[in-house]
């Protein structure tokens, strides 16, 4: 354990948000999302939800400032629900609270999927919420 560090970080997971590099794009995944099969390097963090995730990475790790959306959530299929998801609305609370006026973008399923395999890392979380994937990407701290 350590002071001021979320016990919702694993040291596996704290080693891989450190070790990444600006642009690099870690994927915060639902319960239903296909991690294990996205990406090899795919971290386990069932029993958490992607909000409470997101809240506590976001405390360590910068978002980048050099691309017009450094958030990326997984648009919805046609048809699929009436509205956006709810969760969407606190996904954006969040980012907000960290980092104020950060853009967040939407790719389609496939496309978010073609940016997952090519990300640093992915977590698989328990979440139930649909349409609940987040991906990140990191950028720098100036000095």
């Amino acid at each position: 354990m350590l002071k001021g560090i979320s016990p919702l970080l694993s040291p596996e997971l704290l080693k891989v948000i450190a070790e990444m590099g600006h642009g690099d794009d870690l994927v915060i995944g639902d319960g239903n999302f296909p991690a294990a099969s996205m990406n090899a390097r795919c971290l386990r963090c069932d029993g958490h939800s992607v909000p409470e995730l997101l809240d506590a990475i976001l405390r360590l790790f910068p978002l980048d400032t050099y691309v017009e959306a450094p958030v990326t959530l997984m648009q919805t299929v046609p048809g699929d629900l009436p509205e956006d998801p709810p969760i969407w609305d606190t996904f954006r609370d969040i980012v907000e609270r960290h980092e104020p006026g950060t853009k967040i973008q939407f790719a389609e399923r496939f496309a978010f999927y073609d940016i997952s395999r090519k990300a640093y890392a992915t977590i698989q979380t328990g979440e139930t919420a649909l349409y609940a994937c987040v991906i990140l990407k990191k950028g720098v701290i100036s000095g």
